[in-house]
């Protein structure tokens, strides 16, 4: 079946700028985003978008998820992740354990997991993990590879990525932006991704570990002060000759000295809007989008003396440019590149050079073409090019040595024949950049966007060594012995290259990406990858959602959806449903493809599940997603979404708490279900209330079909934001008039209390920053709230303010109520429980202390009700004894 579109989480809403300053629980002073309005709709009913779709659905997705980190205002004082992180340390502690569930390989290719409408089961990606941020090869000691998950912390392997242990899970912040090996062997880390992904978390600083072969990180491995906290770190650059490390920021250029004592502070030496490192660059934009540095690199042969940066916000600023320093450093001038590059398009830029210094190979996004990329001529592509300086000066001149159609005709999936119009090789290069060359060979580059290209004569000539996917070739068919396609696909989305030097072993080149991490000898003509995902043990899963269910052949089918991976589906060993081998290799499967969004699955059958393709875009299955036949047939997952014209990119749905014939979603409308798992098509659902036009419902919750429908609109944050809740409690929809003290935050979660059968009883989890940190009205501080009368009042139960037992002032995402009252809140930082029926309100513990600081991003009981699966956002989904 041919293919023209992808279906890896890309589908038309609209375009907007956002902030490359993704605050997740790490926010920064003045951080902002302009987001995605709703409105976009779910038109696509489950099916691969139109190619000319673009990367629009990823930009829209990257505002849904800073949204509620950022409201109201989009201006949170720093220091506001610190003094939650050591209010957690000194809370009281709830002794619960927490097991990996998560923990076979994913298998993104499972043969009977193949729906040809629904999953990318197939492609060719083979093993996939969570997206890769950062690589590193350890010179010293052979077969030692570092990987950096975007939120999954470091992982480290000491056989040339065969298996990967976690080496991070302790530290404040897993977010990882960059990776490097210093010249007496310590492993830096510098936390903060920074490919300006909606899921992005800013980081803690950088931390340097003396012996990463053998250890693992600690919060006092952390180096110099407070500079880089609240900050994402593109890159980590050792200057050896002239005894400096940097750091490309998203505040500009940083550097220290290698040696000296660890708390020796990094000094901003790059920041052109704020007069650092030179004068007379004009701004041209907000302190929201300055002086963002994405790359800074030293020129070989100088004695340490010549560095390069590019600083530049994707969409644009007069303080665009190149940038040089022939003093290690301490001063800067803007470069004028001369040839082929256009210094008046200069965007987020990636640089490398030929180990002698010779070459300058750049990777440049266009803001041009990104400030165009919205409605029905949208350019495909936003690369400005891939540009060489001959003679390795940052001035030029340069020649281009690639353009997006010249890499579309390399052998690439996206080649508008097989892909369509609208998404061309970069148009996720404001995403999507790496670019190494190889040590021994300065003609020897390899190069990222959506694919990962490769040149063996400086650019001349490219070819797709690993394509997007094998859907839509010529090669491509889903009858095996007539797939004729050679091995040369992965993942998409490159983001991480490194090339290893081991004495005495062929070079390999390791590459970092959405679903995980490939390698292969440098010396490889032939087609294939090393996919060093196949152990199961680099679990780096960015998961959004979890729910389980039982299987008649025993045990639990996890199910949750996950960034760029799907719907993925975690069964034990030997699994069976309906007489079929669910699980027969001790796999995890994908059995829908794409962004993975919010999930339902029936606790007594968990085979049968509701699913998310983002926006409301709702799939089912009633078999596990299970394709009898070899060749994807026949189908086994029906699309029943509703169209609806506001949805949230991840937008939710449930069952009804004590009818679980009756199901719940909200877009702009709250729509119900009755037909449930015999649903056949979107028009079984009913509208049956509106929250208002302009507004976006972001949680719901049904018991006894009393609902509440918390909404935001304008979900922007600035002084257009609104929130508010709709319920039908009492027997009409209405608004809620909320109090006053009621905090003017994004409302992330909301719950009833299961003893109350009037439903009357709710309470409601916020994300963001309390107004000690956050601009904006509302005389609240707390993250839970709670009402008994249906909504009339509310009381803040996060506990006393200053109380080692109040609840962590961070953005909260879950909240759950036990059977007992009991109350579990999953944020940022972890998950908490208040046992209300022991300790009354108000009166938080730490659940536990050996879940890793990934976000917990979701809550759901096991179907015996004695377990709680939690979700997190780059560790993949954990399970605790219900508290």
């Amino acid at each position: 079946m041919k293919r023209s579109v992808p279906r890896r989480g890309r589908t038309l809403r609209t375009r907007t700028v956002i902030s490359l300053l993704a605050a997740g629980a790490l926010a920064t002073a003045g951080a902002m985003a302009a987001s995605a309005a709703p409105g976009g709709g779910n038109g696509n009913g489950g099916t691969h978008a139109t190619g000319e779709s673009g990367d629009d659905d990823l930009m829209a997705s990257f505002a849904a998820f800073q949204d509620p980190r950022l409201s109201p205002s989009g201006a949170v004082t720093a220091g506001a992740y610190g003094a939650a992180w050591q209010h957690v340390q000194s809370m009281p502690v709830n002794p619960a354990s927490y097991s990996e569930v998560t923990t076979q390989p994913l298998n993104s290719d499972s043969l009977h997991f193949r729906d040809r409408a629904a999953s990318n089961s197939g492609g060719g990606a083979g093993f996939s993990a969570g997206r890769i941020a950062a690589l590193a090869v350890d010179p010293t000691h052979s077969g030692v590879v570092y990987a950096g998950g975007a939120d999954g912390g470091v992982f480290r392997s000491a056989d040339d990525g065969a298996s990967w242990t976690p080496i991070a899970d302790r530290l404040p912040a897993l977010s990882v932006g960059a990776l490097a090996v210093a010249p007496d062997g310590a492993l830096w880390l510098a936390t903060g991704e920074a490919t300006t992904a909606f899921d992005n978390f800013l980081g803690s600083g950088v931390y340097r570990l003396a012996n990463p072969a053998t250890s693992t990180f600690a919060p006092a491995d952390k180096v110099g002060g407070g500079e880089l906290d609240n900050a994402s770190i593109h890159v980590l650059r050792f200057d050896t000759a002239a005894g400096y490390v940097f750091a490309a920021s998203s505040h500009g250029v940083f550097r220290r000295a290698i040696a000296g004592p660890q708390d020796t502070g990094w000094q901003k030496v790059l920041a052109p809007c704020a007069g650092v490192g030179g004068s007379g660059v004009a701004c041209g934009t907000t302190q929201y989008y300055a002086d963002i540095a994405n790359d800074v690199v030293v020129q070989p042969g100088t004695g340490g003396k010549r560095l390069v940066a590019n600083v530049a916000w994707r969409s644009g600023a007069g303080y665009n440019g190149f940038y040089y320093s022939n003093d290690g450093g301490t001063t800067w001038a803007e470069a004028n590149p001369l040839g082929a590059v256009n210094p008046r398009d200069i965007g987020n830029a990636t640089f490398a050079y030929s180990a002698d210094g010779s070459r300058l190979y750049v990777v440049m996004e266009s803001p041009i073409l990104l400030n165009k990329a919205t409605g029905a001529h949208a350019p495909a592509t936003v690369l400005a090019g891939v540009f060489v300086s001959p003679n390795g000066d940052v001035n030029g001149p340069y020649n281009q040595i690639a353009t997006s159609a010249q890499l579309a005709s390399s052998g690439s999936a996206m080649a508008l024949p097989v892909i369509g119009s609208g998404y061309q090789p970069g148009v996720q290069a404001w995403y999507d950049q790496s670019l190494i060359v190889d040590p021994a060979d300065p003609m020897h580059v390899y190069m990222g966007l959506e694919e990962l290209y490769e040149s063996r004569d400086g650019g001349a000539s490219w070819h797709a060594v690993g394509r997007y996917w094998n859907f839509g070739l010529s090669c491509f068919s889903y009858t095996q012995s007539a797939d004729t396609c050679d091995g040369n696909v992965m993942h998409s989305d490159q983001h991480a290259l490194a090339v290893s030097t081991w004495p005495g072993k062929a070079p390999e080149v390791f590459v970092g990406n959405d679903g995980g991490a490939y390698a292969r000898p440098t010396a490889q003509s032939a087609p294939g990858w090393r996919n060093l995902n196949a152990s199961g043990t680099l679990r780096t899963y960015q998961y959004y959602s979890v729910g389980a269910g039982t299987l008649p052949s025993g045990g639990d089918a996890v199910w949750g959806g996950l960034q760029d991976n799907g719907v993925v589906l975690s069964t034990p060993t030997g699994a069976t449903y309906q007489g079929r081998q669910l699980n027969p290799a001790g796999q995890m499967v994908e059995p829908f493809g794409g962004d993975g969004g919010d999930e339902l699955v029936n606790p007594a059958n968990g085979c049968q599940t509701l699913a998310e393709y983002t926006d409301l875009t709702m799939q089912l299955t009633n078999n596990c997603g299970y394709t009898a036949n070899d060749d994807g047939t026949p189908q086994a997952i029906t699309n029943v979404a509703p169209e609806d014209p506001g949805p949230r990119f991840i937008a939710p749905f449930t069952a009804d708490a004590k009818d679980s014939g009756y199901w719940v979603a909200g877009g702009e409308y709250v729509w119900a279900n009755s037909k449930t798992w015999a649903s056949t098509s979107g028009a079984d659902w009913q509208n049956i209330a509106d929250s208002g036009a302009g507004h976006s419902i972001t949680a719901v919750a049904s018991q006894n079909h009393v609902i509440y429908a918390p909404w935001c609109g304008s979900c922007n944050p600035g002084s257009a934001f609104g929130r508010g809740i709709l319920t039908n409690y009492g027997g009409t929809w209405h608004q809620l008039a909320l109090p006053a003290a009621f905090p003017n935050r994004y409302i992330q979660g909301v719950a009833i209390d299961p003893a109350d059968a009037s439903g009357a009883t709710a309470y409601v989890v916020l994300s963001g920053f309390s107004r000690h940190w956050a601009e904006g009205p509302g005389a609240g501080f707390g993250h839970v709230w709670r009402t008994t009368d249906g909504g009339v009042t509310w009381s803040d139960v996060s506990g006393t303010d200053g109380a080692a037992d109040q609840l962590v002032d961070a953005p909260g995402n879950r909240v759950y109520v036990a059977a007992d009252g009991s109350l579990v809140v999953a944020t940022d930082l972890g998950v908490f429980t208040d046992n209300v029926k022991s300790d009354g309100l108000g009166h938080w513990k730490r659940l536990g202390t050996n879940l890793p600081t990934a976000v917990a991003f979701y809550l759901a009981p096991s179907p015996d009700g004695k377990s709680l699966y939690v979700a997190t956002h780059g560790r993949g989904v954990w399970k605790t004894a219900m508290p």
